[in-house]
C-alpha cells in the first residue's frame, strides 16, 4: 500500500511539473486546488525563483493562495480581473470526452468560475483519475448554508441522495464562500453530465455542481513511473 501511494504521488508530481512547464512569462494564471495542483504550484514557484518566470496568479482557494504566497508567486486582486490566460487544475475523475467531476478539495465554485474566465483550462491528473465514464466518485454540490435543510429536501425530491461533508471534528465543512457541500452519489455511469448539472442547478439553494463539461483544453496525465504526457 505504501509503495502504491508513493507511485501515485510520483504520478501527481510528474503531472504538476509538466503543467508548470506550459506556463509562459507574462501570463495571468488561475491556480487550482488539491493534491496534484499543490505539486503544480510548487513547481511553478521554482520556475519563478530559478528561471525568473514573470507571472501573476489568482488562487481558487485560500489553501492554494497561502501556498503561492509562501513560495513567492505574486497574487492579483481578483476584483480587478475579467479574463485569465490559463487556469491549471486537477480533477477527481475525467472521461474520454473531457467531462469531469471536481470538488473533492472543496473549491468547485471558484474552480469553475476561474476556468470559465480563462482562455484555456489545463487539467492535471494522475493516471488513476482516467475513467471510461463518470460516477464512481461522488459529485460535490455546493449549497447555501441558509435554509440548507430545505435544499437537502429538494435534492431528495429530485431523486438525489448524498451526505453533507463534515470536518474531522464532525462539524459542517465550510467552503471559502461560507457554503456547505453535499457529496451526491449518482447512479453510475453518468453518461450525460449536462442534464444532471442543469437539474441540480434548477434547485434553489444549489450554488454550483462539481460536474465540469465543455471546459477542459489540454490534459496532462502523470504516470506512476514518473513520466507525464500532454493530450490535446
Amino acid at each position: 500500500m505504501v509503495h502504491q501511494n508513493n507511485s501515485i504521488e510520483a504520478a501527481k508530481k510528474a503531472a504538476g511539473h509538466a503543467g508548470a512547464m506550459l506556463v509562459q512569462s507574462g501570463m495571468l494564471i488561475g491556480l487550482g486546488t488539491g493534491s496534484t495542483a499543490a505539486f503544480f504550484i510548487k513547481a511553478l514557484g521554482r520556475r519563478c525563483r530559478e528561471e525568473g518566470l514573470k507571472i501573476r496568479a489568482i488562487a481558487t482557494s485560500q489553501r492554494s493562495a497561502d501556498q503561492a504566497r509562501e513560495i513567492g508567486i505574486p497574487l492579483e486582486d481578483e476584483q480587478n480581473i475579467t479574463m485569465l490566460d490559463l487556469t491549471i487544475d486537477g480533477a477527481d475523475e475525467i472521461d474520454p470526452h473531457k467531462n469531469m467531476i471536481k470538488g473533492g478539495g472543496g473549491a468547485l465554485f471558484r474552480e469553475k468560475l476561474l476556468a470559465r474566465s480563462s482562455q484555456e483550462m489545463i487539467v492535471l491528473v494522475d493516471e488513476t483519475k482516467l475513467v471510461s465514464s463518470l460516477g464512481a466518485f461522488p459529485v460535490p454540490v455546493e449549497i447555501s448554508s441558509f435554509l440548507y435543510r430545505s435544499t437537502l429536501s429538494k435534492l431528495h425530491d429530485q431523486g438525489y441522495s448524498g451526505t453533507l461533508r463534515l470536518n474531522r471534528d464532525s462539524s459542517f465543512y465550510l467552503t471559502d464562500n461560507g457554503n456547505y457541500i453535499v457529496d451526491i452519489n449518482i447512479k453510475k455511469p453518468i453518461v450525460d453530465p449536462e442534464t444532471h448539472h442543469k437539474k441540480l442547478r434548477d434547485i434553489t439553494g444549489v450554488i454550483e455542481t462539481g460536474l465540469f463539461f465543455k471546459i477542459a483544453g489540454r490534459v496532462v496525465i502523470g504516470y506512476q513511473d514518473g513520466f507525464a504526457k500532454v493530450e490535446t
